[in-house]
């Protein structure tokens, strides 16, 4: 059997096989409700009983942190019914499905948009740097978003710190220049998502896995470092996230320089190497011989595939038909 087909555990979570449908921005929530569209898209995406965790797109913790007019909310607690559809509705198609919770810090369309330094907002709004009392209530937004995740029914939860939102700008040392212990060096910079992740865990317990997307590196001259990323998953292992899920960092979650499949292959390499936890690998992967090949090299423990399944939502029917002679 291939080994893309075979079962993993993240933390209390048990996966059928090893294919992430990950976090891909649909656009689809209504003033952040569940949709019927959004419900469509994601029993055409997850028919078949063919993906073993759908991590569905992010949603604000939030409305100061929204990164879209149509972007999902968990910020409500009316936002539990809808969630619970969604979380029933994948369910029925054989799948696991952890909510991405996000804020989108500098970049969120708000009117009065939030980021650990001052910097230049989405829609040329000014983001101011946020205070202490701030950071606390971002904490506990980021808790109670985990929270309704628990009550819809999700399997995990994932905390988001990449392509430029919050978290990835306090970690990142492009945008984060505060001189308070969020700042200053790593241990200051991922200090916020030692935080997150513990009031988290306070709410979601140990029924629920925990996963943490980091973008690893910033791809540029005085930004975070592939370095950096080894000792804040090392850090995130310690605070007990159950996995990691591997992506870009202030640039997008596109690689400079990189189109082959998996182009983040040679960093989830190095981080699984360095921790104990299942490393999810994403990033232009389109073949299964491709997806399964990064696997048996232990190159990461998963494979998201996203644009793939986005253009053809038989993508992972066709993918068990290639692996099946394997």
């Amino acid at each position: 059997m291939a080994l893309l087909n075979s079962s993993i555990q993240i933390g209390p979570c048990h996966l059928a096989n090893r294919l992430v449908l990950p976090p891909m921005a649909t656009s689809k929530a209504v003033q952040g409700a569940v949709s019927q569209e959004l419900l469509e898209y994601y029993r055409q995406k997850t028919a078949g009983q063919h993906i073993g965790l759908v991590i569905s797109e992010h949603a604000y913790v939030n409305l100061q942190g929204r990164a879209s007019e149509h972007q999902l909310s968990a910020s409500r607690d009316e936002d539990v019914a809808g969630l619970t559809a969604l979380t029933e509705l994948i369910h029925q198609s054989g799948s696991r499905v952890f909510l991405q919770i996000s804020h989108a810090g500098g970049r969120a369309k708000s009117a009065n948009p939030l980021a650990p330094s001052a910097m230049a907002g989405a829609e040329g709004i000014m983001a101011q740097a946020m205070t202490p009392k701030q950071i606390d209530q971002v904490v506990e937004d980021f808790a109670m978003a985990a929270g309704r995740a628990k009550a819809a029914g999700f399997d995990g939860v994932e905390i988001h710190s990449a392509h430029g939102y919050l978290l990835n700008q306090f970690y990142s040392p492009l945008i984060n220049r505060r001189s308070d212990e969020y700042g200053l060096d790593l241990d200051g910079r991922i200090r916020l998502h030692l935080r997150i992740i513990a009031r988290v865990r306070e709410q979601i317990g140990n029924d629920l896995a925990l996963l943490a997307r980091l973008g690893v590196c910033d791809q540029e001259e005085g930004g975070s470092t592939v370095q950096d990323a080894l000792r804040a998953c090392a850090a995130f292992e310690q605070a007990g996230v159950d996995g990691l899920d591997i992506s870009g960092g202030m640039k997008g979650y596109l690689r400079s320089g990189h189109s082959e499949q998996g182009y983040y292959q040679d960093y989830t390499e190095q981080i699984k190497n360095n921790v104990s936890l299942p490393v999810i690998l994403t990033g232009g992967i389109q073949d299964a011989l491709e997806a399964e090949r990064l696997l048996q090299e232990n190159k990461a423990d998963l494979i998201g595939v996203g644009r793939a399944i986005l253009k053809g939502s038989d993508w992972p029917q066709q993918a068990w038909a290639r692996l099946a002679s394997l």
